[in-house]
């Protein structure tokens, strides 16, 4: 049977209006609104990250030839491109940063609990940050060196579904060792970094609030080896060993004990030098963990190739974290799909596949259980008589 409202309009409900515009009047939002709502706003923008529209002109067009389509998505008509870009500059952005941490919420009753890679319980999260280039004749605000423009995004990966966790925007100068300190971890949990985080201050910050940490230990660290542990018989480690800094300002910084493990990588044919703080873990566990920090590779990846995010409709700096945290809205609608689904699509092939579909009528669970299949037609009951 043919469904009455499209993908587009059924992924929009997943989002509570009435919550949605509780939270535009904490912001304010709709001040001086002038006929073009929040809602207009936020059905825009999430157009542009599902269908990849280029520009302004682009959602405007994209969003008016829809034939009539515009009800199902709680507009009455397209929005106007330059309507769309002074709301983009004027209304604060962080509104979308609160409906981001709302759909979280929802993502989080939706994830599934029984697919867990590690039989640990405790929280295992990644850090990690991208930086998207920018024009500096178009974003003279974002200046990253003499001729370039860059913002970075600072993003923290929860592995439990793979879900953005939260994310901090910062100009392409601004280090991520200082930017880590801004995110909060419950105690118990476990964070993977690379080397681009090594600082002992850090360390010693997340090992006295009871978080564990593993990253990449650097080749010129001096250290003592205090004790050889046994290595696992089976699997790729080549030592583990309990170690402690000697120098100066390395073991003022850090003085407690730390472990290395040194894991066999058979794709490169190198070593790789693990540092931590867990000790009650197997080698082989903690290789697995550091291993697994390659899903925030793969969440970049997604997010710059499938949504919109290294080009923008906007030059301000609201417009463009708008655009930013809309679009990390869609992974989070994405993902929520993604658990809904029987399928077990990619991420990126669900985007591709949704983006060609989106104003299509058809059941949207349906669809997700089974996108490929053609939906059967309604005949018409309505006979026709000549006389």
């Amino acid at each position: 049977m043919k469904f009455t409202t499209n993908l587009f309009g059924q992924i929009l409900q997943i989002t509570p209006r009435l919550d949605f515009y509780r939270l535009a009047r904490k912001h304010k939002v709709e001040h001086n609104a002038k006929g073009f709502s929040s809602w207009d706003q936020y059905v825009a923008m999430l157009f542009c990250q599902l269908a990849q529209a280029k520009s302004l002109r682009e959602i405007s067009d994209g969003l008016a030839v829809t034939c009539g389509k515009l009800n199902h998505l709680g507009l009455q008509t397209a929005p106007n491109k330059s309507t769309l870009s002074y709301v983009n500059s004027h209304r604060p952005w962080e509104f979308y940063q609160d409906l981001f941490l709302y759909i979280k919420d929802l993502c989080d009753n939706e994830r599934p609990g029984k697919k867990k890679k590690f039989r640990f319980k405790n929280k295992l999260y990644s850090l990690d940050s991208s930086t998207i280039d920018l024009c500096l004749g178009l974003f003279p605000w974002a200046e990253f060196r003499q001729t370039k423009g860059a913002i970075k995004l600072h993003q923290l990966l929860d592995h439990d579904g793979y879900l953005p966790e939260f994310a901090i925007i910062t100009d392409g100068k601004t280090t991520d060792v200082k930017t880590a300190y801004f995110f909060n971890l419950p105690p118990g949990s476990i964070i993977t970094v690379d080397r681009g985080y090594f600082d002992f201050n850090l360390f010693w910050k997340w090992h006295s609030t009871g978080i564990f940490f593993v990253t990449r230990l650097k080749s010129n660290a001096a250290y003592e080896v205090v004790e050889n542990l046994p290595v696992p018989q089976t699997g790729n480690i080549l030592s583990d060993q309990i170690i402690r800094f000697t120098g100066y300002q390395t073991m003022h910084k850090y003085a407690d004990f730390l472990r290395r493990i040194v894991v066999w990588d058979e794709d490169n044919k190198r070593e790789i030098e693990l540092l931590t703080d867990l000790f009650k873990f197997g080698a082989n566990t903690i290789s697995r963990i550091y291993r697994d920090r390659w899903e925030i590779e793969l969440f970049f990846k997604v997010l710059k190739q499938h949504l919109k995010i290294k080009t923008f409709v906007g030059t301000s700096p609201n417009a463009l974290k708008t655009q930013i945290w809309t679009a990390l809205i869609a992974v989070l609608l994405l993902k929520y799909l993604q658990f809904r689904s029987k399928c077990n699509l990619a991420l990126c092939r669900l985007v591709a596949l949704l983006r060609l579909n989106l104003f299509s009528y058809r059941n949207l669970y349906d669809w997700l259980d089974n996108p490929f299949e053609t939906p059967p037609q309604t005949p018409n009951l309505q006979l026709e008589f000549t006389f």
